[in-house]
């Protein structure tokens, strides 16, 4: 399990004595696709790290409506900044969108750690500041980018320029949600770039035929402009 925790980049940075406290309070948990992890407003003892399968973060409107707040893949964590709050709860709910093992820590005794370490408490910050930037980046692109333009970003994002295809391994419904897109408009966006040679959709794979255009709708180069692209 040590191996294990020492892959996410959060933990990565801890000594072997602090892996060894960890791993002493850590759990494996398997969970079986559509199984709720936990539910927005539980008590927050625990955080996560994914190790295999796709989790998805959401909350619940007042009147049913999901709405997807991050997909979270193997490698990552989430939910530890709650350690820092007091008697925390979980604002989104979790739950697993395939078969999915993760390793369960103990928030608590996590933080206790990090109090008597100052070194390891900066580490872990520097760590969630990264992320937050990331949330900043994301919110830029949810609040000032068409619905074509998010989920060009998406694909340049997942697709490298060495490769030209990728299967989504979500649902489409929830890729949606997650770009803040409604489904009818997801589903016009997809014809449309499709129409306009930019992509191609075969069953759950998507091609991009035409990187650069894909680019000029991303919003990441004016129209007319011929450069290279890496993400």
């Amino acid at each position: 399990m040590m191996d294990e925790l020492k892959s996410a980049p959060l933990l990565a940075s801890l000594s072997q004595s602090q892996l060894q406290r960890v791993s002493r309070h850590a759990v494996r948990v398997r969970l079986d696709a559509e199984q709720m992890l936990f539910s927005q407003g539980d008590p927050a003892r625990r955080f996560y790290l994914l190790l295999e399968g796709q989790m998805q973060l959401f909350r619940l409107s007042p009147g049913g409506a999901q709405k997807v707040i991050e997909l979270v893949s193997p490698g990552q964590t989430f939910a530890e900044a709650l350690m820092f709050l007091n008697a925390p709860r979980y604002p989104v709910s979790a739950a697993a969108l395939a078969p999915s093992v993760l390793i369960s820590l103990d928030a608590d005794d996590f933080a206790r750690m990090l109090r008597e370490s100052v070194d390891t408490c900066f580490l872990l910050l520097g760590a969630l500041s990264q992320r937050l930037r990331g949330l900043v980046g994301e919110i830029d692109s949810l609040t000032l980018h068409s619905a074509s333009g998010r989920l060009a970003r998406y694909l340049l994002g997942k697709i490298p320029p060495q490769r030209r295809a990728m299967r989504l391994d979500v649902r489409k419904g929830v890729l949606a949600s997650r770009l803040s897109i409604k489904p009818e408009t997801f589903s016009r966006v997809v014809r449309d770039l499709s129409q306009r040679g930019i992509i191609e959709v075969h069953g759950s794979e998507v091609v991009i035929a035409d990187r650069e255009a894909l680019v000029v709708v991303a919003e990441l180069q004016e129209p007319g402009v011929r450069r290279s692209w890496t993400v």
